[in-house]
């Protein structure tokens, strides 16, 4: 069998992150400009502004304005031990969960989706912002994505208001998860729709979930309230 091409924005990724782990470029470490580097991994700028901008979706790099790109400071990484839907979260605190849709679109993939979900070239995915409320207090925004392909039979209702329960209809049983949790402050958009202050603290959730078969079926990515969330995890 043919083994799958890994595009070269991917292997530079792994390469960056490859030596951010190792310890060659340390924390809040300037990386070289982009010219040095795209001359450095002998592909052109767009292609390393890929790779780049993948490792500032994961966290792993962080952009200051006028000054150039930095490695991030180091963040706690959790392997989650299970999944729970934000219904049962809430009626465990008893409170009524409530789902609001921001956004429902049909979309091609960000190069960051594309990896953690394992995209074939040219393949689709379903992009859904849902601000999760609790008691009608915001409790976190929500951006989830799904390959189309997966989800192409059900309707906006289904995947919105019941989305594990339809994906379980499709024969994908949730299986692992992996989660990054980083802390971060509210911009504009967040504090708007959580009803919290520009600049509050807020919890970032990067998730990539797998099923039975341990292949990625959803990317999300959830800001929390700070004040208003806390994670208790199990080892």
């Amino acid at each position: 069998m043919t083994k799958p091409v890994i595009p070269r924005y991917i292997q530079i990724h792994n390469q960056i992150k490859a030596r951010i782990e190792a310890g060659e470029w340390e924390s809040q470490k300037r990386l070289p400009a982009e010219r040095e580097l795209s001359e450095h991994f002998n592909v052109s700028r767009m292609t390393l502004r890929q790779a780049i901008q993948t490792l500032v979706d994961e966290g792993l790099l962080e952009r200051k304005v006028g000054s150039g790109t930095y490695v991030a400071e180091k963040k706690v990484s959790e392997r989650a031990l299970g999944m729970t839907s934000f219904t049962e979260l809430m009626a465990d605190t008893g409170r009524v969960a409530k789902t609001k849709t921001i956004r429902y679109k049909i979309t091609s993939p960000s190069a960051s989706e594309i990896m953690h979900l394992q995209l074939a070239e040219g393949e689709e995915v379903l992009v859904m912002e849902r601000l999760r409320m609790g008691d009608e207090e915001p409790i976190l925004l929500e951006r989830t994505t799904l390959p189309l392909k997966l989800i192409r039979a059900f309707t906006r209702h289904d995947l919105t208001e019941s989305l594990y329960v339809t994906l379980e209809k499709a024969g994908i049983k949730p299986g692992r998860a992996e989660q990054t949790i980083s802390a971060s402050l509210a911009n504009e958009r967040l504090s708007e729709l959580l009803e919290i202050k520009r600049g509050d603290a807020i919890l970032s959730v990067r998730q990539v979930s797998f099923d039975q078969k341990d292949q990625p079926f959803e990317y999300v990515r959830s800001y929390y309230v700070g004040e208003r969330f806390e994670f208790t995890l199990a080892r």
